[in-house]
């Protein structure tokens, strides 16, 4: 815990790992189906993994900085490291539990039998034989290295090996398991209704007398390695952005190491000697199970196509409003109106760009891409929209860390099409999900909005869930045009009346709304604050609510990964109830609301309470003005606030407690809620 003028911060990278103990415990989770519980391990793995990649390389790179400024800051990384790898190292031993323990008993009660490499080789070696030579053995490539001497070997980013000891102590092997050129999972066996399935890792293990002919195979264990994923570009900026980190995606994969995973069977000879080789330290080395990957779940074959194993399946909710017009622009010019993922169908966005690419009347299309799709409808219709001779700008965020490559391919696909491609810029992101669409209505330009919390990217919005308004109100939308208009390099500033746009006016918005209630408060008024986001860091807003809970604001919130700010602490954040919420999808939706004198004020869109979404990125705000859709924001973060199945409590000690429901209180689970009442109201 860290004090900033006296008072209490928690870090923000011990936080998220209580946030990843979350993710644990869905998996855990006995009343959820099997494969949902696969499915948590796989997201927990791909956390922890670009937890190493991203949050531990930023930490380990403060080891560049000259030891005595270090020391003056009271920076020591290593150590703060080595606190994160003992909470690390239990989570991994609970994940080792889950998954032995419970889940592999649980596919074999449902006839999936995921079989371990000595089963293999006792019942199933000639079926793993004949599918390792017709499958497998193409892939495989053989190292043979010395011992604790610096190798010339390299582990690609990510890919899994084994570690292969000899009688001979002074040379090891190194041999690829082919996960990345095939699947991970293969069905060895069907015996009446039981299926057999069998890791690819252990069908390598079996061949590995056969690989070293000349050597005698002693042992062998999983090793991977993770690299750290920022794009290191020169500060000299020649050319563009997009082109330069085009050119650097390949050094990701060879940049630094940020852990070395291991089979924490082998013997400490054996990781000297591997650390020796890589030139890794004590702390780079992180001890793990038999197998590694374990975000390979997510494609974890389903044999038996019983619906038991998992969730309900979800028909989309069809919009009212949306699916009985021929026209959006019609029905936006008359009202607002409001799209909820992964309970409606992104075709509603989708649909209404293509419209857009159609209409004689529209000349322009303005939109932000923060992750694109591969492929997708949407994509299709801004093409469509270039053909028909729509003026299209498309603001491609290049650095969306993971998604360079196919941002900048489709900017550049955009390009060759004819429309205006702008690129980030250097050291400021634009994490905006808006849409804005010029239309020419009597001779006179009218202009219609999307602004939404998620990416325009159908395939997230099925696992995501978040908010999109659709709007033509003039006050709005022309904030809007000014906010492309800086994107464009036309303005400095947007001045803004009514949009919130990071860097230039959230955080002083909120900053005062916030002291507006701490006022409220101290004047004998109601005050309070309602929040849901996903991240709460920046010190400066946590200050003033830790200020806003000593004065008396009622301070309520979700926050679904880190927190850095307390609740709960005596004489600090009594008035501060703090609850996150895990389950079937994603929170991702952004809601602020306050109390404002009892005419309460809502934003929704896509800034975080984070330092970096206030100060660092373009990101967009906007208030809800409409009455109906107010309330139904309101009805879906009073639902949420409510959840006593799948909420957990922020609390001081980080144990993740689960809301407490009381004797008689009716079971509230907030997605399974909102899925009803949207259902509902659409009717």
């Amino acid at each position: 815990m860290e004090k900033q003028e006296d008072y209490p911060f928690q870090h923000r990278d011990i936080n998220w790992l209580s946030f990843n103990d979350r993710v644990l415990q869905e998996a855990a989770d006995k009343s959820n189906p099997l494969f949902e519980r696969l499915k948590f391990i796989a997201i927990f793995s791909s956390n922890l993994d670009e937890y190493f990649r991203v949050r531990v390389s930023q930490l380990r790179q403060l080891k560049r900085v000259d030891k005595s400024i270090r020391k003056k800051l009271a920076l020591k990384p290593s150590k703060f490291v080595k606190q994160l790898l003992i909470k690390v190292s239990s989570q991994q031993e609970e994940l080792g539990d889950i998954f032995f323990d419970q889940i592999i008993p649980e596919l074999k009660k449902n006839n999936i039998e995921l079989l371990n490499d000595q089963c293999i080789r006792d019942c199933f070696r000639n079926a793993a034989q004949e599918y390792y030579q017709k499958n497998l053995k193409e892939f495989i490539k053989v190292n043979i290295v010395q011992a604790s001497k610096s190798s010339e070997i390299f582990l690609e980013n990510q890919h899994l090996y084994y570690l292969v000891t000899f009688e001979d102590e002074k040379q090891y092997g190194i041999v690829n398991i082919p996960s990345d050129r095939h699947d991970r999972f293969i069905e060895l066996k069907k015996d009446q209704d039981t299926f057999y399935i069998a890791f690819v890792d252990d069908l390598v293990k079996l061949n590995l007398a056969e690989l070293f002919p000349n050597k005698k195979v002693k042992d062998s264990y999983a090793i991977k390695l993770s690299r750290d994923a920022e794009l290191y570009l020169d500060q000299e900026i020649d050319g563009t952005l997009a082109d330069l980190i085009y050119e650097s995606l390949s050094q990701r994969d060879a940049g630094q190491i940020t852990r070395l995973l291991y089979d924490k069977k082998m013997p400490k000879e054996v990781r000297k000697n591997l650390r020796k080789s890589l030139g890794l330290g004590k702390i780079d080395m992180v001890a793990g199970g038999t197998y590694h990957n374990f975000d390979d779940f997510f494609g974890f074959p389903d044999i038996t196509n019983n619906s038991r194993l998992h969730a309900d399946t979800l028909q989309p909710i069809k919009h009212k409003k949306l699916e009985e017009t021929s026209s959006y622009f019609e029905l936006i010019a008359i009202k607002d109106q409001l799209v909820h993922f992964p309970f409606m169908s992104f075709d509603y966005v989708q649909n209404f760009i293509d419209q857009a690419s159609q209409d004689e009347l529209v000349e322009e299309i303005k939109i932000s891409l923060y992750r694109v799709a591969e492929e997708s409808a949407l994509t299709d219709a801004l093409l469509t929209a270039l053909k028909n001779g729509k003026k299209v700008t498309v603001f491609v965020e290049a650095k969306a860390r993971f998604d360079e490559e196919n941002n900048i391919k489709w900017g550049r696909i955009f390009e060759k099409h004819g429309a205006r491609v702008i690129y980030s810029y250097p050291r400021i992101k634009v994490h905006s999900k808006v849409l804005l669409i010029i239309r020419r209505e009597k001779g006179k330009k009218r202009r219609y909005a999307y602004i939404g919390t998620g990416n325009f990217n159908a395939k997230t919005s099925k696992i995501y869930c978040d908010h999109g308004l659709f709007t033509a109100h003039k006050k709005i939308t022309k904030d809007l045009l000014r906010t492309f208009k800086v994107l464009q390099g036309e303005l400095i500033i947007p001045r803004a009346s009514h949009l919130l746009i990071s860097p230039f006016t959230t955080r002083s918005t909120i900053e005062n709304l916030i002291r507006k209630e701490i006022n409220l408060a101290k004047s004998g008024k109601e005050s309070s604050i309602t929040a849901k986001m996903n991240q709460l860091e920046d010190s400066g807003i946590i200050k003033l609510l830790y200020q806003a809970s000593q004065a008396g604001v009622k301070i309520r919130m979700i926050v679904r990964g880190f927190s850095c700010l307390i609740p709960q602490l005596k004489g600090i954040s009594e008035n501060i109830e703090m609850t996150s919420i895990v389950d079937r999808f994603l929170e991702h939706g952004r809601i602020y609301k306050f109390n404002n004198d009892g005419d309460p004020i809502m934003f929704t869109g896509s800034a975080d309470w984070m330092s970096r979404n206030l100060d660092r990125r373009i990101e967009v705000l906007t208030p809800i003005y409409d009455p109906d859709i107010f309330e139904e924001l309101d009805t879906i973060l009073n639902i949420q606030l409510k959840d006593n199945v799948k909420a957990r409590r922020h609390t001081p000690e980080e144990n993740n407690p689960m809301v407490k429901r009381f004797k008689n209180e009716v079971s509230i689970r907030s997605q399974k809620e909102i899925y009803n009442y949207l259902t509902a109201k659409n009717r």
